[in-house]
């Protein structure tokens, strides 16, 4: 098991930016691929970012080109630098290791919450 701490979060106005971090508790973390997650207020989580052990990377439709997944397996850490954000973009974010059906392989940290407005 390991054990996921994000951080980061904050409040900002639309077109700004934030850099979300994601502390992982074991070195194994660098045999797996890594996910960030969202969940806003009355939604179900989604994926919006992926990155694979080796550095390939992949987003959803709507977070491409403004978003950027990146990890540092010597410090056990994802990141996700968010740029030109919306309002859309407000939610809590969450890190995990992706399962095949994108749901998370460990348990969920606590989150960080990011909130986009004017």
């Amino acid at each position: 098991q390991v054990q996921l701490e994000e951080s980061g979060g904050g409040s900002v106005q639309p077109g700004g930016s934030l850099r979300l971090s994601c502390a992982a508790s074991r070195s194994s973390f660098r045999f797996y691929a890594m996910g960030w997650y969202r969940q806003a207020p009355g939604k179900q989580r989604e994926l919006v970012a992926t990155i694979t052990q080796v550095g390939r990377t992949n987003y959803t439709d709507s977070v491409k080109g403004r978003f950027t997944i990146a990890r540092d397996n010597g410090k056990n850490t994802v990141y996700l630098q968010m740029n030109s954000l919306k309002p859309e973009d407000t939610a809590v974010y969450y890190c995990n290791a992706p399962k095949v059906d994108n749901t998370g392989l460990w348990d969920w940290g606590q989150g960080t919450q990011v909130t986009v407005s004017s």
